[in-house]
Order: C-alpha cells, then sequence, then structure tokens
C-alpha cells in the first residue's frame, strides 16, 4: 500500500482533535458489498490521519442499528434509502441514533433483466408481463419450473422481494445470492451464455454499466405502498410496488458528537458520487484491485478534500 504523507493541516488537526477528545476506537461497520467496503475505509482512513483510534467492525446491514443504538457500533456509512428506510427510522425514533447526512450518492435498487431477454418477454419492462405463465417460464430454472426464478441479494439485505411477489400475484419465486459477489458472478455467467436471468441490481455499481439491460418498472413507490394496505392494485397487501429511490445516508450513535465531535464532523462532510464510487468499485470487482490499494489510490489524489474534513 502506498503510504500517503500528511499534510500539516491534518497534523495540526490531529493534534487539536485529540487533545479534547476520548482516544476510544471509533467503531466503524462493514458489510458485504464492495461499495461499502470501499465508503466505509474511506472514512476510517480519514479518522486515521486525524489521530483517531479506528476499528472496523463486520456487522449485519439491518441488525446493526442494535449496536448503533446502545453506542457499541458508532458509524455506518451506507444506509440505503431502497432497503433500509424503515430500519433507520425505527432507530432515529428512539433519539440513540442520528442520521449524519447524505454521503452524495443516489441510490437505485431493483428488479433487472437483460435485453436478451425481452425477446421471451416482450412487454418488459412493464412488470405485467412477468405475470404471463409463459414470460415467467422464460425466467424459470430447474429448481423454480413453472415458476421464474428471481435472484435476490442476500438474506441480509432486505427488500421485501417476496412480500412484493405476493402482493403483485407473480408466478416467481425469490432465491437468494448467498453474497454479492455470487450475485454478479452468476450474472457474469447468464450474460455469457445468454441465458435466462432477473435478479437484483443496484447502482452505483459496474453492473448496469458493462451490462446492456433494464429495471422492470413497477408500480411507483410512495411510504404508504409499504404502509398501508388498502394503497396500490392489492387492496389487502402492502408492497405492492416497486423499491424507493434516493439517497444513501451516513447514520451514527447519537453520542458520537460529544465523545469525538471532530470525528462527528468529519463523517458529516464526507462526500463521493456515484460516477466516482462507480469507477472504484470497478477497480475492485472488476480490475483485481484490493479494496485497500483502491482506498490508498483515493487518498493519494484527493488530500486536499479530506483535510477539509478533518480541519479545525
Amino acid at each position: 500500500m502506498r503510504l500517503v504523507p500528511i499534510s500539516l493541516a491534518a497534523m495540526l488537526a490531529a493534534s487539536a482533535t485529540l487533545a479534547q477528545e476520548s482516544t476510544d476506537p471509533i467503531k466503524l461497520t462493514l458489510h458485504d458489498w464492495t461499495g461499502q467496503l470501499i465508503t466505509t475505509q474511506i472514512m476510517g482512513e480519514v479518522l486515521k490521519k486525524a489521530g483517531y483510534n479506528v476499528e472496523y467492525v463486520q456487522a449485519d446491514y439491518l441488525a446493526q442499528f442494535a449496536g448503533l443504538e446502545t453506542g457499541d457500533l458508532h458509524v455506518a456509512m451506507e444506509i440505503w434509502e431502497t432497503t433500509g428506510r424503515e430500519a433507520m427510522d425505527a432507530a432515529t425514533a428512539t433519539g440513540n441514533v442520528e442520521v449524519l447526512g447524505p454521503t452524495g450518492m443516489q441510490a437505485k435498487e431493483e428488479w433487472w433483466y437483460p435485453s436478451y431477454m425481452k425477446e421471451k418477454c416482450p412487454g418488459l419492462p412493464n412488470w405485467e408481463a412477468l405475470k404471463d405463465p409463459a414470460c415467467a417460464e422464460a425466467f424459470s430454472t430447474a429448481e423454480t419450473a413453472p415458476k421464474g426464478r428471481y435472484l435476490g441479494g442476500p438474506v441480509t439485505w432486505g427488500g421485501f422481494d417476496e412480500e412484493r411477489i405476493e402482493a403483485l400475484d407473480l408466478p416467481f419465486e425469490v432465491i437468494h445470492a448467498g453474497t454479492d459477489a455470487a450475485l454478479f458472478a452468476e450474472l457474469e455467467s447468464a450474460y455469457q451464455r445468454q441465458a435466462p436471468v432477473l435478479l437484483w441490481i443496484y447502482a452505483p455499481h459496474w453492473a448496469p454499466a458493462k451490462y446492456e439491460g433494464e429495471w422492470v418498472e413497477f408500480p411507483t413507490y410512495t411510504p404508504e405502498c409499504y404502509t398501508d394496505p388498502a394503497w396500490g392494485s392489492n387492496p389487502d397487501m402492502a408492497y405492492d410496488c416497486g423499491k424507493p429511490f434516493g439517497e444513501i445516508w451516513k447514520v451514527g450513535w447519537s453520542g458520537l458528537k460529544d465523545k469525538w465531535p471532530g470525528a462527528y464532523k468529519a463523517v458529516g462532510a464526507f462526500t463521493v458520487d456515484n460516477a466516482e464510487m462507480g469507477a472504484m468499485i470497478t477497480e475492485v470487482d472488476l480490475n483485481g484491485k484490493t479494496v485497500e490499494a483502491v482506498v490508498a489510490d483515493w487518498m493519494a489524489a484527493n488530500e486536499p478534500r479530506w483535510s477539509a474534513w478533518i480541519a479545525k
């Protein structure tokens, strides 16, 4: 890993910060997708430059909120509006968790298919095309036939896909990928063989840029769709709509601002955009670099930027 010289401003900030703030480790959560590992380690390395003691803790995406509420965990760098809003709102309602602002990235997560599948299901991208038994069978596998297979993300990601299938009466079965890597390995394999595949794709990520395809167009999400069964086409069930789109948020234990006020300010100042993150994910997932190497490169190229986050 390249060693990045610390600037005078960063050294002064570190000296002033540690003079008045706790030396206990700030615990940042790590999850199971490449972008989040990059985001978190950039933030962690910036905090280290400011003189903080940083600890990375592997944690479940949704279950981590219990640790944030108790203060056993301190910062989570990516809570996606698409899948984490309910858990984030429940945690902030306790007063023990605080939203630390947007990351600058815009989230999109939805069912996605390669363009070559439109020949077998010509009504796409309209979701109602999936109700056709012939279309569903075109997406089937031996384990789901005659139902179509939808390859979801790891169970820990949430997303309400089973509920959506039931509410919209779709002849599909959800099969969950075990890991983020397995999800995209299956896409790669299917695309090369022009084989049927319908799966969870998200952005920012390299996949929507590398592969030609489309997201399924479900009824537009509103908060009522998830909370009021009377909303939407199914009067008896919630989740009869697509996933929400929107911000990717930073959240933290509410005690962060008092115990480590400089770190609290730095996390709030952190920002990257979709294009920047997509390029870094590509370097890891497609070009074989380690997360640590990509983060080191980013730190070297952006020293004035991150120094401003930790300046007094």
